[in-house]
């Protein structure tokens, strides 16, 4: 191989590698960083519409329980009616 080649593989790699460790050298200062009262609240308003559809969700399901347990109820009584009738309870 020709060592002129060889010399700019090398120092193209070298500028590679310059670039790659000041991205992780970036990286860990951004990580280091607190983060602010802006970031914070962006992220508990994140997280508050997360538990707010949730909520819903759980709410609507409650909702639908007792109205499915009351209609078994309705059901029940009228078995029990349908049976008296037929005679057979």
């Amino acid at each position: 191989m020709d060592e002129g080649k060889i010399s700019r593989t090398l120092e193209e790699m070298d500028k590679k590698l310059d670039r790659v460790i000041t991205a992780v050298v970036s990286r860990g200062e951004k990580l280091d960083t607190p983060a602010s009262r802006d970031d914070l609240g962006q992220f508990r308003g994140k997280v508050m519409d997360a538990l707010d559809k949730r909520m819903v969700v759980l709410q609507r399901l409650d909702q639908e329980r007792v109205f499915t347990v009351e209609w078994i109820r309705r059901i029940g009584k009228d078995v029990e009616r349908i049976k008296v009738h037929l005679k057979l309870a």
